[in-house]
């Protein structure tokens, strides 16, 4: 059993911030592990978190994703544990991302200096109709999304077209997928390059906040 958090980066950062992981991979999956890795190095402190169902799992439980929705409970319970002092940016990978999203405005007002999702699950694979979108119209929580341009959750074709708040910024990795890694012969880019492009551009928004 891994502790609640998985901590990393400087004690003294001036910005933490809270990852949760997507539907189908736990916190210390390579995904998750080589996002919170890259946002240590540029000086982050980074904790990350499982819900229950995941955590679950690890002793032998096979417990199917919840609904997105039903999980802020545990998000909420999650920043209230960290106990930050300093500014919190909350996030994380696919579904992980989009709790947060959710949780952001509504039940952590004041608490939460931003939102950092990687790879938002716009739609449903193959469903590009189905939208996740509608609370991110009024979203007043300063965001940046971190998304790959051949994302099946999400392309570059698509999202521009969404009805987004303004106060949403999207990071375009060429050619990533869901994880945001590219095809190295096909875009010249290497998922080392990307998650450390993701991690200076976050270093950058966040120094706006």
């Amino acid at each position: 059993m891994l502790d609640r958090f998985l901590l990393q980066g400087p004690h003294d950062a001036r910005f933490t911030i809270l990852l949760a992981h997507g539907a189908g991979a736990p916190m210390d999956s390579a995904s998750m592990t080589g996002a919170a890795e890259a946002l240590a190095g540029v000086g982050f402190r980074v904790a990350r978190f499982e819900f229950a169902y995941m955590a679950a799992r690890r002793t032998g439980a096979r417990k199917p994703p919840p609904r997105a929705e039903t999980l802020n409970p545990e998000y909420e319970a999650a920043i209230a544990e960290l106990g930050v002092d300093g500014p919190l940016i909350i996030g994380g990978k696919s579904m992980g991302g989009r709790v947060a999203s959710m949780v952001a405005d509504v039940h952590a007002r004041g608490k939460v200096a931003g939102l950092l999702c990687l790879g938002y699950p716009f739609h449903p694979p193959g469903q590009p109709t189905k939208l996740r979108t509608a609370h991110l119209k009024g979203l007043t929580t300063p965001a940046l999304i971190c998304q790959g341009t051949r994302d099946e959750f999400g392309t570059r074709d698509e999202v521009p077209g969404y009805d987004l708040s303004d106060r949403i910024e999207i990071l375009w990795l060429e050619d990533g997928d869901h994880d945001l890694k590219p095809r190295k012969t096909i875009s010249g880019f290497s998922a080392a390059d990307h998650l450390a492009t993701m991690a200076k551009a976050a270093k950058a928004w966040a120094e706006r906040l």
